[in-house]
C-alpha cells in the first residue's frame, strides 16, 4: 500500500512528540531528505519547553523556556499538528490520535519521551517542569538558615543523574555566598561512583569537585522513603536528615501496538528501528536505552532520519548510533564540561573540564541540527547560573 502526504504525492513521516528527539528528527529530516518526504509533527501540547535550565529555577538563576511549537515545526519544514499518539497500527501503517483521528504514515518516528513518577515516599521531587514550591520553599530555609542537613538523592534505574549533582552543588554555593559555614549536604546514589557512565576520568573528578564543596557522598544505596527525619536507604542504616530533594522516577509512555518492556521503553535497533516493526522508529527518553538526555536524544534521532531518507532516496549511508555524552555541568560558579562515552566501546576517554572541549556556545543540549537552529531564538544559550545572593525573583 502506498500512502501518500495530501496533495503533494510525497511519502509521509509522521513524527510522534514535542520535545527534543522530535525537532531534531525534524531538522535532520529536512537536511538529508529535503523535499522527498513530507513531516507531520504531532503533540499533545502546544508549547515546546527547553528544560535544562530548570535546575537553576529554585536557586532564582534560571528558567524554563518555553516555544511555540507550531512556529518551531514550520520553521524546521514540518506541519504541525495538535494531538497525541496514542497507538499504532503496523499492518494498516497508521497512526491513532487521543481524539480517535487515524492518520496513514509511509514512515514514523516515535518520540513522546518518558512520564516523571514519585520516587521516594516523603521526598520533594525535582520534576525539572514545574517546582511549584517544593525545592524552592528547601533552597529559601537553606538560604535563611533554617535547615542545616538536606540530602540530595536519585532512584534507580533509566535515568540522567546530572540534575542531582547540580542542584547539590548549587545548594552548596547558596550556603557560602550566605555565609552558612555548619550546615550539611549530603549526595545518595544508585550510582557506583558519581556520574561514571563518563568513565573513570569523570566519575573521580566528580568526586573530588564534591568533597572540595563538603558535600558528603554515599554511592551505591537506594533511597527507599523519608518519614521524621531518617531516610531509610539500602543498603545501609537510615541516614538523619531534615530535608531530602529527589529526583523522580521515570517511564515509559505508553502507546498500544508498540514493544515496550514492564518500564514503559521500547526497544530499538543500532538504527533506532523499534524491534519487531517495520518503517517504524523511536528516539529519546522512551526508548530502552538506560541514559535519559537530550543529547542523546538528539543522536537517536539522526540515526532514525538517516534511515527514513535512505528510505526515501536521498544519498545518504545510515550510520548507527553510537552514543556520545557531552554534558555541561552547573556548579554555582564556573561550569564544568563533561564527555564520555557511556557504553564504555571507546575506552577511557572521559572528561571533566573547565574549558568546554567544544563549541561554547552549544549550551546545554548538543544537537547536530537542533543546537544551530535554536540559536536563531533569544535567551536559549544565555545562562551561566552563577548563584548570587540576590537573584531571587
Amino acid at each position: 500500500m502506498n500512502l501518500e502526504s495530501g496533495d503533494e504525492g510525497l511519502p509521509r513521516v509522521v513524527i510522534a512528540g514535542g520535545g527534543v528527539a522530535a525537532l531534531e528528527g525534524a531538522l535532520a529530516l529536512r537536511k538529508l531528505a529535503g523535499q522527498r518526504v513530507a513531516v507531520e509533527l504531532w503533540a499533545p501540547r502546544r508549547e515546546f519547553v527547553y528544560r535544562p535550565f530548570a535546575v537553576g529555577e529554585p536557586y532564582g538563576a534560571g528558567s524554563i523556556l518555553r516555544y511555540d511549537l507550531d512556529g518551531l515545526a514550520g520553521a524546521c519544514g514540518a506541519s504541525f499538528r495538535l494531538g497525541g499518539i496514542v497507538s499504532v497500527d503496523a499492518e494498516q501503517r497508521c497512526v491513532s490520535a487521543r481524539d480517535g483521528e487515524r492518520v496513514p504514515y509511509d514512515q514514523l518516528l516515535l518520540a513522546p519521551g518518558a512520564r516523571m513518577l514519585w520516587a521516594v515516599p516523603g521526598a520533594v521531587t525535582f520534576w525539572g517542569v514545574a517546582d511549584e514550591g517544593g525545592v524552592g520553599a528547601v533552597v529559601r530555609r537553606l538560604r535563611s538558615g533554617g535547615l542545616r542537613n538536606v540530602v540530595f538523592t536519585m532512584p534507580g534505574g533509566s535515568s540522567w543523574a546530572l540534575p542531582l549533582y547540580e542542584l547539590a552543588l548549587l545548594a552548596s554555593a547558596v550556603l557560602a555566598r550566605s555565609g552558612i559555614e555548619d550546615a550539611r549536604l549530603t549526595v545518595v546514589t544508585p550510582e557506583g561512583a558519581p556520574l561514571d557512565l563518563f568513565g573513570r576520568t569523570v566519575a573521580e573528578r566528580m568526586a573530588r569537585l564534591l568533597e572540595e564543596r563538603g558535600i558528603e557522598l554515599v554511592a551505591g544505596t537506594h533511597p527507599v522513603g523519608f518519614d521524621r527525619g531518617r531516610l531509610e536507604i539500602t543498603p545501609g542504616a537510615p541516614i538523619e536528615t531534615e530535608a531530602v530533594v529527589s529526583l523522580p522516577r521515570l517511564e515509559g509512555r505508553r502507546i498500544d501496538g508498540v514493544p515496550q518492556d514492564e518500564d514503559g521503553f521500547v526497544p530499538v535497533d543500532e538504527h533506532n528501528r523499534v524491534v519487531g516493526m517495520e518503517r517504524v522508529f523511536a528516539a529519546g527518553d522512551v526508548t530502552s536505552f538506560p541514559v535519559k538526555q537530550g543529547g542523546i536524544a538528539t543522536q537517536q534521532a539522526d540515526a532514525a532520519a538517516e534511515a527514513i531518507a535512505a528510505a526515501a532516496g536521498s544519498d545518504v549511508e545510515p550510520s548507527p548510533f553510537d552514543p556520545e555524552l557531552r554534558a555541561v555541568l552547573w556548579t554555582g560558579s564556573s561550569p564544568r564540561y563533561l564527555y564520555g562515552h557511556p557504553t564504555g566501546g571507546h575506552g577511557e576517554v572521559s572528561t571533566l573540564e573547565e574549558n568546554p572541549p567544544w563549541h561554547e556556545r552549544d549550551g546545554k543540549i548538543i544537537g547536530r541540527y537542533l543546537t544551530p537552529f535554536l540559536d536563531g531564538f533569544p535567551d536559549v544559550n544565555d545562562r551561566s547560573l552563577t548563584i548570587v545572593p540576590t537573584a531571587r525573583r
